[in-house]
């Protein structure tokens, strides 16, 4: 294997061109207009369900163009996770930078079980069609 594949900031790096790609077709895709080429939600299509992940395309597609409040709208609890993730992922890199791991919520041993609830729960609140939870529904 060549020493540049071995070398530490090519995970970083392969993880941000990824990331890259997702943004830019979703910058171009443009979810909030219908009849894209951006695949609807199945569970929303199938079921007529807003599950925990409906509407973080269209979060994203706000998020990429500033619009906080829109992206709020769309998927709360994908900005969270996303907040989240991109601290986690700052703090990987520093870890890999430094030479030793920097322990996160994600080594957490109560993570797994904490974030399905979070996501269980998001799921049930976004179905009650009660008034104020009706407007969590996209």
């Amino acid at each position: 294997m060549p020493w540049f594949l071995r070398h530490r900031i090519v995970t970083p790096l392969l993880a941000v061109v990824g990331v890259a790609v997702v943004c830019a077709v979703v910058w171009v895709g443009d979810p909030t207009t219908p009849g894209g080429f951006l695949p609807p939600c199945p569970t929303a299509v199938l079921l007529h369900l807003d599950c925990p992940v409906c509407g973080s395309t269209r979060m994203l597609y706000a998020l990429l163009h500033g619009d906080l409040g829109a992206a709020l709208r769309y998927n709360a609890l994908g900005v969270m996770v996303t907040v989240l993730l991109v601290i986690a992922f700052a703090t990987y890199v520093v870890g890999l930078w430094r030479g030793r791991r920097i322990r996160t919520w994600l080594s957490w041993r109560y993570t797994p079980l904490v974030a399905g609830i979070v996501a269980a729960a998001w799921f049930v609140v976004r179905a009650v069609p009660v008034g104020p939870f009706t407007g969590l529904a996209v």
